[in-house]
């Protein structure tokens, strides 16, 4: 009964347009009150624990705060042009090159949705002006832009870890090597098209040029080597590594490529100035710009609005949280475990049963409040059948990505079309060749789980555990 009422509110608050926030809470409390034997005191403990006891939800606002600055700060621009003199000159380079620079700002973001914003707002124009057709280049777009959540470090990611108390560390490192292997799929597909479309290539500018463009985005790049770097080597926790990133993101953007904030345009060295005399300059520059900064429109409007984005995501995992609390304190969860489990359904055939309701969920709901409800009730009957949970959590945030681009909540399908201007029906039917590719890599990470756990295990083993 208890089970049947939650379930029966929740979606009846969703079907009526309620935000999935509210329509999570309402009808947590309403159960509470109504059906279930637990007080409602533990709703207002439940709102404290859910923001104040899960350390690994920090890195979640610090991560959003440095990508707001990496999307404003032109570093995804620099990044672009690092990729197009990479791979560029090969045929189909240019979208190539954009699949690329999507794995490198998804490594230092964590969001989908940013990733297509950064990348695609310069990339699909310049796609269009070498002669690609414009949905080819929406569709690698939109898709490329999910790998944002796949490749580490990633928000769905650490969701996952606060929803089931596994490490953020092991799920960033299961996530490398599919987040590189789903890049790689994209960039085959590519070539393969181009050779067919007879799409143009962009003549290889030399290693001397390639160099310079490598050095241009180091400041980037860097970034990913400081915050998987330190969480990898155990230097560092996500959250450490995620405030680190923030505070160099600041610094990249601001000081670094000075894209926004007061030493906007100024130049690094002026003509004819010695470079003794350019690096005292630059230093009482920056010094002159660090506290002028924090009242700077620019970089106030970044912080804003990475600080409206953190509230309206953590308002979503509290309230999710205090309904997982209802379903552990009901023990719904233990016993659909226990229902399947008698039912005799082998570890492959549950795996099957989870894809379908995590594809079904993603066409209505937005990924961090699809891992919350479901990763309670799927953990403990994944446990049973000796699912790894860490697998199991690569599955889930495969299949989020799958949910970015399907309709009618697909956040990727928003934002390309916001890009280009174009309907949502033209931008579905763009995505939707390389849909395809994504559902057969689901089925890769689904049934082969060394993909995702081998480097776990990898590290683990050198560092003698």
């Amino acid at each position: 009964m208890t089970t049947a009422a939650l379930f029966i509110i929740l979606f009846a608050c969703m079907f009526m347009g309620m935000p999935i926030a509210i329509a999570l809470g309402l009808s947590s409390v309403t159960t509470i009150l109504l059906f279930s034997n637990d007080s409602l005191a533990s709703v207002s403990l439940k709102f404290f624990e859910a923001t104040s006891e899960h350390y690994t939800l920090l890195a979640i606002p610090f991560f959003i705060l440095s990508s707001a600055f990496l999307s404003t700060g032109g570093v995804a621009k620099r990044l672009i042009n690092f990729a197009v003199d990479s791979v560029g000159h090969v045929r189909g380079g240019l979208a190539m090159a954009s699949v690329m620079a999507c794995m490198l700002f998804a490594a230092v973001s964590g969001s989908s949705p940013a990733t297509v914003a950064a990348i695609g707002t310069i990339v699909i124009a310049g796609m269009v002006r070498s002669g690609y057709p414009e949905s080819f280049a929406a569709g690698v777009i939109a898709n490329a832009g999910t790998l944002g959540i796949l490749i580490p470090p990633s928000i769905v990611m650490l969701v996952y870890a606060a929803a089931t108390e596994v490490s953020a560390s092991r799920m960033f490192m299961a996530g490398f090597i599919p987040g590189l292997m789903m890049g790689g799929i994209l960039m085959i597909a590519i070539y393969i098209a181009a050779r067919i479309m007879k799409l143009p290539a962009e003549p290889f500018p030399g290693f001397r040029h390639l160099g310079k463009s490598f050095i241009i985005a180091l400041g980037g790049l860097m970034l990913i080597i400081i915050v998987l770097g330190s969480i990898y080597g155990g230097i560092a926790s996500p959250t450490e590594a995620a405030a680190v990133a923030a505070v160099y993101a600041y610094m990249v953007s601001v000081l670094g490529y000075r894209d926004i904030g007061p030493m906007k345009g100024i130049a690094w060295q002026n003509e004819g100035e010695s470079a003794g005399s350019a690096t005292i300059r630059n230093i009482l520059q920056m010094l002159w710009a660090i506290p002028k900064s924090v009242r700077h429109p620019e970089v106030r409007k970044v912080i804003l609005d990475a600080t409206k984005v953190s509230l309206m995501l953590l308002f979503i995992i509290a309230n999710a949280m205090l309904f997982a609390h209802v379903l552990t304190t009901e023990r719904i969860p233990h016993q659909i475990a226990e229902v399947i489990v008698n039912w005799g359904l082998p570890a492959w055939g549950f795996l099957i049963v989870v894809n379908i309701l995590l594809l079904i969920a993603g066409n209505f709901m937005e990924p961090s409040a699809i891992i919350l409800i479901m990763a309670p009730i799927l953990f403990p009957i994944a446990t049973q059948l000796g699912i790894d949970p860490i697998h199991l959590g690569i599955i889930m945030v495969v299949n989020m990505e799958i949910g970015m681009l399907t309709p009618p909540v697909g956040l990727n399908l928003f934002v390309t079309a916001g890009i280009t201007g174009k309907n949502m029906i033209w931008v579905i039917k763009a995505c939707l060749p390389w849909l395809c590719l994504l559902l057969f890599f689901l089925i890769l990470i689904t049934y082969i789980p060394q993909i995702s756990l081998f480097l776990p295990e990898y590290i683990d083993h050198l560092n003698g555990y």
